[in-house]
């Protein structure tokens, strides 16, 4: 999947010695969810029914023993942490015991069941010879520029694929309500599957003639995004959505990368590519993509935007301030995400401090984001109608990228009843490093920060209802202000 920058030699202050030298041998999942509690601590402030925070390493306990997975369990839970279980089809009869054990003391304590069904929407395109491309000739050919082992093929051949698929996800759900097991978390990691518009995708397109019947206006980007993404839709509604919703209708569910936005993409996945002629919005040497709106097409109830620091990022500012490079991108991302989501879906973005999919020999002048900094974006995404989190790594990054997401999330706790029933008052992302500013008003009462990326000394005024507002610089901290004239 993605990869990320290794450890710098921070991590020798939060992992002891003999963990270091068991990740070299590779960390057990018992000694990863170890190392995530040790580099964390409960709790000042009570979380209430807000989102606990999750990750891709919370998956599954590494214990077969039910005490010491409920003790896990319960110690997680006094963080903020929940876990989710894989489902996996390819192991069905496994997965589901283990899931199932899971999730019964996950409801014995009390405690959402959250599930990571990624496995089960794969694949749509499996290598059959039947959902390939068609040429004028009949001779069939598919699509590799996406990763060399996967075959993408015609997204109007995949019709057949949906029983098989819808029944992978049927046989977890059934288990779950004979078991009076409740879902209230689900989401998928679907990327590299299914109809996709980037890469060599439209010229592949252009060349079958099943494409050509099906879209007349092939040879016009727009149009042929539509056509794609109108189908992924409607795959992931009709197979994963509402297959859920009808065993467990007040389910969360989401996928990756689905959110809804202002039309554009501000980030790149690591297996996409810029295609030429497809509309762009320039900004220096960024390239924003045009997006189709997928999000109410699908049936998810929560978004999942990607704030990552994916490598290319850094090169495409002249930021002096290197920090502000990434930040800048992050925020435009998530305030995306923030700005164009109703107040009753929950937004859970996918998190990753360490630099994100590098190449085998990184360019040294590409400088990793500041931890300060990045616990920064944390708050301002808070502060902007974030609900929950769920972060990224690998292994051996996890007790630290836990660590810094985790400090914000306790933090935030202390201003619960703003995060609760506050409004978002400020979405801007200055174009040059400066004052960056967020807040969430409640009555007259607006809980703010401040984020300086130069040396302004003076306040920021913002516009609030025709009332002005007055930010003075505050490093690293919060301030509840009164809204003037109320």
């Amino acid at each position: 999947m993605r990869t990320s920058v290794g450890l710098t030699l921070l991590v020798a202050t939060l992992l002891p010695v003999n963990l270091l030298a068991q990740e070299r041998k590779r960390m057990s999942q018992t000694e990863i969810i170890t190392s995530i509690v040790e580099a964390t601590q409960p709790l000042k402030f009570p979380r209430g029914d807000r989102l606990p925070l999750r990750a891709s390493r919370l998956e599954s306990l590494g214990t077969s023993d039910d005490a010491q997975a409920e003790k896990l369990l319960r110690r997680l839970n006094e963080r903020g942490l929940a876990v989710n279980s894989r489902w996996n089809p390819g192991r069905r009869e496994q997965s589901l015991a283990e899931a199932l054990r899971v999730a019964r003391l996950q409801k014995k304590l009390g405690l959402d069941i959250g599930i990571d069904a990624n496995a089960c929407m794969h694949t749509f395109c499996n290598g059959d010879v039947r959902t390939f491309h068609v040429a004028a000739d009949g001779t069939k050919f598919y699509d590799d520029s996406f990763s060399p082992r996967r075959k993408m093929g015609c997204p109007f051949a995949l019709e057949f694929r949906r029983a098989a698929i819808k029944e992978q996800f049927e046989y977890f759900l059934r288990a779950y309500q004979r078991e009076g097991l409740d879902v209230d978390f689900i989401y998928l990691d679907w990327e590299i599957d299914g109809p996709l518009e980037w890469n060599g995708a439209w010229e592949h397109s252009k060349r079958c003639r099943v494409c050509r019947q099906n879209i007349p206006k092939i040879d016009d980007f727009t149009e042929f995004q539509k056509a794609l993404r109108l189908i992924r839709c409607d795959l992931q509604r009709e197979v994963f959505a509402d297959t859920v919703k009808a065993y467990f209708p007040h389910a969360l569910i989401g996928n990756y990368g689905v959110y809804p936005h202002d039309g554009w993409r501000y980030w790149y996945d690591y297996y996409e590519q810029f295609v030429e002629g497809a509309p762009f919005k320039a900004d220096q040497r960024a390239k924003y993509r045009q997006w189709f709106h997928e999000f109410p097409l699908t049936g998810f109830t929560f978004a999942m935007p990607v704030v990552y620091t994916w490598y290319p990022t850094f090169g495409w500012y002249d930021f002096a301030n290197s920090d502000y490079r990434w930040f800048y991108n992050m925020l435009l991302v998530a305030t995306n995400a923030c700005r164009h989501t109703s107040a009753e879906t929950p937004i859970i973005p996918f998190v990753h401090w360490h630099t994100t999919a590098p190449p085998k020999e990184p360019d040294p002048n590409v400088k990793q984001l500041s931890e300060q900094k990045y616990q920064e974006l944390l708050w301002h995404m808070f502060l902007r109608g974030t609900d929950g989190l769920i972060m990224w790594c690998p292994a051996e990054e996890t007790a630290q990228e836990m660590r810094l997401v985790q400090e914000v999330y306790a933090a935030a706790l202390e201003f619960k009843q703003f995060l609760d029933q506050g409004v978002p008052i400020a979405f801007e992302v200055p174009r040059q490093p400066g004052p960056v500013v967020s807040g969430l008003r409640l009555g007259n009462r607006v809980l703010v920060r401040r984020t300086d990326f130069d040396d302004t000394p003076g306040p920021v005024e913002l516009k609030i209802e025709g009332r002005t507002l007055k930010v003075p610089r505050a490093e690293g901290r919060c301030q509840i202000l009164e809204l003037p004239g109320g």
